[in-house]
C-alpha cells in the first residue's frame, strides 16, 4: 500500500510537470509571435470548400493560441493563382501566409505563364495533412458505385461525354477526372468550377451528373443526403466513410491519388519566423480535438519539417509536370 501511494504521488506530480511544460512550451514559441496587424490566411479558392474550411479551423486555433486577430481572405481564380501571386508580393514578415493544396504543385506544368515563380517565391511552412478526394453524384441519381456508370457507358455502342465537375482547371480533382477517364475507359468531360464548394453545390443542384471533390468539401452534403458518394480516390477506403469503394475496387486495380493542405509564407520570411509558425502550428494538429476535427474531415496527418516540405512540394512539380504533360492538359 506504501508503495502504491508513492506511485500515485509521482504520477501526479508527473503530470503537473508535463502539464507546466507544455505550458512553458507554448509561451516560450509563441512569446516571438507578435504581429502590428490581423494574421491573415490568404485561401487561393472560394469559401465553403475543404482549403477554405481547414484554413479557417487553423485560423480559429492560432487566434486563441497567440491571442491576435487572425483573418481568413477568399481569392479565388485561376486554380489558386490569383491569391499566390498576391501572398508573393506581400511583406515578408510572417503576418501573412498562403493556404494551398496539391494544385500549387500541379499548376506550373498546366499554366505556361504565370506572373510569379513557385519555386522561388514562397518558404513551405507547414503541411497540415493529406486527404482523398470522392466521386459524388446528386441524391437523385441512379448510380449509387462508380461501377454503375462504368457498365453502362462500356455497354453502350457510343455515347456522349458525361460531364464532371471539379474544383478547378490543373486541381487535383481535375487530374483525378482525367485519370479516372483513362483508368475505366469511358469518356468524361471536364466541367471547372471555382473551388470545390461551388463545384459540390453544381452537384447537388443537379447542373453536372458526377463531381471530383476533396473528401472534407463533400462531407456535409453526404450527410445531408443532397449528394451520394460512389467511389473514393484513396488506396483504402475512408474511415469516415467505409460503405465507399475506392475506385480501385471498381474497375481500375492500382488507381490511388490524394492532396496535401499546407501553408507557405513569402520567399523573404525569416526562417526564424517559418520556424516559430511550424512550432505552433504542430502543437495546434497535436491537440486531441483538433485531431478528432480533422479525422472526421477525413484528413490524415503528416510529420514533416519545413525543409521536408519544400521538397515534397519541389517533387510534386517534377512529377505532376510529366502527368500533366502525358494527360496533355494545358490551360493557357
Amino acid at each position: 500500500m506504501k508503495w502504491t501511494r508513492q506511485a500515485a504521488g509521482w504520477a501526479v506530480i508527473g503530470a503537473a510537470a508535463a502539464l507546466a511544460l507544455g505550458v512553458w512550451l507554448t509561451r516560450t514559441v509563441t512569446a516571438g509571435m507578435r504581429f502590428d496587424q490581423p494574421i491573415t490566411i490568404v485561401v487561393t479558392f472560394p469559401a465553403g470548400g475543404g482549403t477554405d474550411l481547414l484554413a479557417r479551423r487553423l485560423g480559429a486555433a492560432m487566434q486563441e493560441r497567440l491571442g491576435q486577430t487572425v483573418v481568413v481572405e477568399n481569392r479565388p481564380g485561376a486554380s489558386g493563382n490569383i491569391g499566390a501571386r498576391h501572398v508573393a508580393e506581400a511583406a515578408p514578415d510572417g503576418a501573412t501566409l498562403l493556404m494551398v493544396n496539391s494544385s500549387f504543385a500541379i499548376n506550373p506544368g498546366v499554366y505556361r505563364h504565370l506572373d510569379f515563380d513557385p519555386k522561388r517565391d514562397f518558404k513551405a511552412v507547414f503541411n497540415a495533412g493529406t486527404i482523398a478526394s470522392v466521386l459524388v453524384v446528386p441524391q437523385a441519381s441512379g448510380y449509387t458505385q462508380l461501377r454503375d456508370v462504368v457498365a453502362e457507358l462500356q455497354g453502350a455502342t457510343q455515347h456522349a461525354p458525361i460531364p464532371f465537375a471539379s474544383c478547378g482547371n490543373g486541381t487535383p480533382q481535375h487530374l483525378a477526372g482525367e485519370m479516372l477517364s483513362r483508368a475505366v475507359h469511358v469518356r468524361l468531360q471536364h466541367v471547372p468550377y471555382k473551388g470545390c464548394g461551388p463545384a459540390i453545390t453544381a452537384v447537388a443542384g443537379g447542373e453536372v451528373p458526377l463531381g471530383v471533390v476533396t473528401a472534407s468539401s463533400a462531407a456535409q452534403l453526404i450527410e445531408a443526403g443532397r449528394v451520394r458518394a460512389i467511389a473514393v480516390t484513396s488506396a483504402k477506403r475512408l474511415a469516415q466513410m467505409p460503405e465507399v469503394p475506392t475506385v480501385a475496387e471498381q474497375g481500375a486495380p492500382g488507381f490511388e491519388t490524394q492532396q496535401w493542405h499546407g501553408l507557405l509564407a513569402p520567399a523573404a520570411t525569416p526562417d526564424a519566423v517559418v520556424q516559430q509558425w511550424h512550432a505552433v502550428l504542430t502543437q495546434i494538429v497535436a491537440e486531441p480535438a483538433m485531431q478528432q476535427a480533422l479525422s472526421a474531415q477525413g484528413y490524415a496527418p503528416v510529420r514533416q519539417t519545413p525543409a521536408e516540405f519544400a521538397g515534397q512540394i519541389q517533387a510534386d512539380m517534377e512529377r505532376f509536370a510529366r502527368l500533366t504533360q502525358q494527360l496533355g492538359l494545358q490551360v493557357d
